[in-house]
């Protein structure tokens, strides 16, 4: 959950000492908040008559596994819409604050100790919980996890199962593991997020900022891999979301797409692809950059802020099955675009929180920073999860959150939205008072209380939420656009490829997925553009290499150039570059004769077609673009050494595909 990055929620507290180090070292005067627009009066919602919860085997019968992605939808097995309206079971990722006695509630996130399980198994029998995940609507659950509880071989304490004797003796791991058998035996989709590295509750500075804080990549990738090998024939485990809230550290901010151990873009697709070939059903979950910057004022001087999916806009990723991809942010009331969630003090600056926007710059904000990526036919459109949001409940009376709290889940409807509320469980006291924030809380004799019960201001809303219609049925199949980058070497995201020896040794090499087609290069920065619009059959014959021209009798289609050009009745897939310069095209051939007369697109002197940055996106920001047509492959490309042009890409040749 965002407590915030540097700073505590109201009520919550996170440690902040490596920031208070650094802001004292350097100086930092933190002023008090700006006035705000006073928030419109909270309207009451009237929710829709809402319809009688599924039951387990209802829930089971009403979709199938695996999950993969159609344009900006999720569609289960059959190709019907399945909408995640989850979820997150916190507790296996630790509760613990990081001082003191673990087993200590004072020393615990709201004073609860999960012991690094599902929170509520020492109250409830699992399936009273289940029944009551039922009650809220629910057909998913996010399931966050540490990579601590991979490798803990302790038995948790008795008494944090005690409302699951059958669990007794085991380790977070198998409790873990029995937690997502009962989930998917009553029909729920599960998503595993990996969302600590260890024990300690998220999120500050707290040595889980990245997912090679406190462990390697290659760590963090075996444990993925272990994980996913562990459920991947239980096909209603669908999706592996691969951490959780990637923040600033006390040094370095995580970055996207700068090539170093911080590059959150590189390290999240490869990490996909090696999951995907442990198993090729799992959906693969990408939440943006949560916080980057020292958050201290004046902003010109400490640049600060929450990208999220923002950079996806000009750099997407490309997995190696394409339909397996899905982004995913956070929003609070309290934090904002460029505010930690820092009440005073350290953290603290003079932006403003989400609930402070006006609804028409909240709903810009949230399109601007996640939304915009389910528009279709772009290099980057994908499904959007909003896998975190929430808001305090009956004991929240500030106006400001519970205004937003209605216009953030307005926002999700009018989108059609998957979404995920934070947090599904908590304790409640010994008089009943439930843990403020969690839809649901029993107390030590395993009676429920939350959202449902009267007085639950959330309730309203909630309804409306889950009962919202929207996109449902059969999702028709829709072209998909792929980039590749060869910033940094090689990306080879076709699984027949990564099988087979280097085709070009010594030079960068991109290939598309094993799916689509080479449709477009960039000059000079070794960006490419993939598709499977129109897509021809291929046979299962080898691909080629092709280093030259040898199809001259065809007509010089590019006089005084170099040309690379696939033999007739090939397409291209792939294509390698040496500091920028074209060295050798890959060429898959196809089932059928394709027509080889063409015409070439030019793309020296500026974007052909004009509108190439708006066409599928901007897929080579500051570049120029050469690009065929929809319904056209790549036979061929040109360049030349003469004028100083350094043999970039300038050229070109498309034919139709029919």
């Amino acid at each position: 959950m965002i407590f915030d990055s540097f700073g505590a929620a109201p009520g919550r507290r996170v440690g902040l000492r490596a920031l208070l180090v650094t802001l004292a070292a350097v100086g930092l005067l933190v002023g008090s908040a700006p006035g705000a627009p006073a928030a419109p009066p909270r309207t009451a919602v009237t929710a829709a008559q809402a319809p009688a919860p599924l039951t387990g085997a209802q829930l089971a019968a009403s979709w199938s596994g695996p999950l993969s992605t159609r344009g900006r939808y999720i569609v289960d097995a059959g190709g019907n819409r399945f909408k995640l309206k989850a979820g997150n079971w916190s507790g296996a990722q630790g509760t613990w604050e990081g001082s003191g006695d673990t087993g200590d509630p004072a020393n615990n996130q709201a004073g609860q100790v999960s012991h690094n399980i599902p929170l509520g198994l020492d109250r409830a029998p699992l399936g009273q919980i289940l029944g009551d995940f039922h009650s809220l609507g629910l057909n998913s659950v996010r399931l966050p996890f540490a990579n601590a509880m991979i490798h803990d071989t302790n038995a948790v304490p008795d008494s944090a199962v005690a409302a699951n004797p059958q669990l007794k003796g085991d380790t977070p791991l198998q409790v873990y593991d029995a937690v997502v058998k009962a989930l998917t035996d009553d029909g729920f989709a599960v998503v595993l997020n990996n969302h600590t590295t260890t024990y300690r509750w998220c999120c500050g500075l707290d040595g889980n900022e990245r997912w090679n804080s406190g462990q390697s990549t290659q760590q963090w990738e075996d444990d993925w891999v272990f994980l996913v090998n562990r459920y991947k024939n239980n096909k209603r485990v669908v999706g592996a979301d691969l951490r959780n809230e990637v923040r600033r550290d006390t040094w370095d901010d995580p970055n996207w797409g700068s090539g170093d151990a911080h590059d959150e873009y590189a390290a999240f697709e490869d990490a996909g692809n090696k999951i995907l070939r442990a198993d090729p059903d799992a959906l693969i979950i990408m939440e943006g950059i949560n916080w980057q910057g020292i958050p201290a004022d004046p902003g010109t001087l400490f640049p600060h802020g929450r990208p999220m999916l923002t950079p996806v806009r000009t750099l997407s990723n490309t997995l190696i099955a394409s339909n397996k991809l899905v982004y995913s942010a956070h929003f609070y009331a309290y934090t904002g675009p460029n505010f930690t969630g820092a009440a005073s003090g350290a953290g603290h600056t003079n932006d403003w929180p989400y609930e402070k926007f006006p609804l028409d710059q909240l709903k810009q904000l949230v399109d601007d920073e996640a939304l915009f990526v389910t528009q279709d036919g772009r290099h980057f459109t994908a499904p959007v999860w909003i896998s975190e949001f929430g808001a305090a409940g009956r004991d929240e009376t500030d106006p400001l959150e519970q205004t937003w709290w209605t216009n953030f889940t307005d926002i999700l409807v009018a989108h059609d939205t998957d979404f995920s509320v934070w947090p599904l469980v908590g304790w409640a006291d010994s008089g009943g008072r439930p843990q403020d924030w969690a839809l649901l809380s029993y107390d030590a004799g395993g009676t429920r209380h939350g959202l449902e019960d009267p007085g639950d201001w959330r309730a309203a809303d909630w309804n409306k939420l889950v009962n919202a219609p929207g996109t449902t049925g059969p999702v028709a199949r829709t072209p998909r656009w792929n980039m590749l980058d060869l910033d940094f070497g090689d990306q080879n995201v076709s699984q027949r490829m990564l099988d087979r020896p280097d085709w070009s040794p010594g030079n960068s090499k991109g290939s598309c997925p094993d799916t689509e087609r080479l449709i477009g290069l960039a000059r000079g920065d070794g960006r490419g553009l993939c598709t499977d619009s129109g897509q021809p059959a291929r046979t299962s014959g080898d691909y080629v290499t092709v280093t030259g021209w040898n199809n001259t009798a065809e007509g010089d289609w590019a006089s005084g150039y170099d040309k690379l050009q696939c033999p007739d009745n090939y397409f291209a897939v792939g294509y390698s570059e040496h500091s920028a310069q074209s060295t050798a095209l890959l060429c898959a051939p196809a089932a059928a004769p394709l027509p080889t007369t063409g015409h070439t697109v030019w793309f020296d002197r500026g974007d052909n077609p004009a509108n190439a940055a708006t066409l599928h996106g901007d897929w080579a920001s500051g570049h120029y673009k050469g690009q065929c047509a929809d319904d056209e492959y790549v036979a061929g490309v040109a360049d030349t050494w003469r004028n100083n042009e350094w043999g970039v890409p300038d050229v070109l040749l498309c034919r139709r595909l029919s």
